[in-house]
């Protein structure tokens, strides 16, 4: 029997980041949505579209009168709420709906950069040391320059330019403003690690897989930070983007690679992800790897990291959304036989 799939997504719609300039951002998901429709009828799914818009209450009654088997989650929060993101997985759990990707208990704490960075460190995993500031509390600042300055609770590089790196308190000073006052509370203040770039894609549960490391290696003009800003990852035209190439396989030795593996799989463990995730790390003046962001649920697009990095094993679109669909099924058949028992 064909199994019945319902992508469940968020309706891309007028928001805060298009004043900002960073509306392409929330048009991706649509992207996503349609190579995930069709890698799903590729194998044998029957499929329905789930777009949620706001208000929330609305996406809930929506959610509440599916019937499906299985729900492919890419719903990614409300334009301006992104702690929404964690409500589709919570909702249908209460429905005992087996859903894709992380639970919503995982998506809440990698949502908050801060919080996670507290969990991580708690549990010996190294990561830059940051303070949280905002207009009234910039007096407190006490880190090493250069510092990044990013907003607390978002993701794909909003608020991310070359500006973002401060190296004394007026720029410290206008970017924590730019950033409280255009995404709202206060800022993610970083002390700026400028070594080797690494991303790592990690599949799983209770027992996880690696996928093939990416570095992500810069070309840019002297003077332009090396850091993935929002024009590297949808501006084609930007000197930021013809400047930052991801390399997948990346040219590591296997000391280095098992490093950044064990790294990756402790990290995606302590803050609770389940089912796929990507974890972002660099290197110190000492060598050391420092973990600079878990995004659970990452990109799914057919040009997006974690894919590129499916490829690199030899797995085609159409297997990586398979087994992402199959990390889900399991997770619910474990916690039938942890319920039985």
């Amino acid at each position: 029997m064909r199994k019945g799939v319902a992508i469940v997504y968020n309706e891309p719609c007028p928001s805060r980041y298009d004043a900002v300039g960073e509306e392409k951002a929330v048009l991706a998901v649509l992207e996503a949505e349609e190579a995930v429709h069709q890698a799903l009828l590729e194998i044998g799914c029957h499929v329905v579209r789930v777009p949620l818009v706001p208000p929330l209450e609305l996406a809930e009654r929506k959610l509440r009168a599916l019937h499906t088997d299985l729900v492919f989650n890419l719903f990614e929060g409300f334009c301006g709420y992104p702690e929404t993101e964690a409500v589709v997985p919570e909702i249908l759990s209460e429905m005992g709906i087996p859903c894709t990707g992380c639970p919503g208990s995982g998506l809440r704490l990698a949502l908050d950069k801060a919080k996670a960075k507290v969990i991580l460190r708690a549990a010996g995993i190294r990561t830059p040391d940051f303070q949280l500031l905002n207009p009234e509390t910039l007096h407190m600042f006490q880190l090493g320059y250069p510092c990044i300055v990013k907003p607390r609770c978002e993701d794909a590089s909003h608020g991310l330019s070359p500006d973002s790196i401060v190296n004394d308190f007026a720029a410290l000073e206008k970017q924590v403003s730019l950033v409280s006052n255009t995404y709202g509370g206060s800022a993610l203040v970083e002390e700026f690690i400028d070594g080797r770039e690494f991303d790592a894609a990690v599949l799983g549960s209770s027992e996880c897989t690696v996928l093939p490391v990416s570095e992500i290696v810069y070309s840019l003009p002297p003077g332009m930070p090396r850091i993935v800003t929002f024009s590297a990852k949808w501006e084609p035209d930007s000197l930021y983007f013809q400047g930052t190439k991801s390399i997948c396989p990346a040219e590591i030795c296997v000391e280095e690679q098992e490093r950044i593996i064990r790294t990756a799989v402790a990290a995606f463990r302590v803050l609770g992800c389940e089912g796929y995730a990507r974890v972002g790390m660099r290197m110190d003046q000492e060598g050391q790897l420092n973990v600079i962001e878990v995004n659970p649920n990452p990109d799914v697009s057919p040009d997006s990291g974690v894919v590129r990095q499916a490829e690199a094993t030899g797995m085609t679109y159409a297997q990586l959304i398979e087994k992402i669909l199959q990390l889900a099924l399991e997770r619910k058949r474990q916690w039938l036989s942890t319920s039985v028992l």
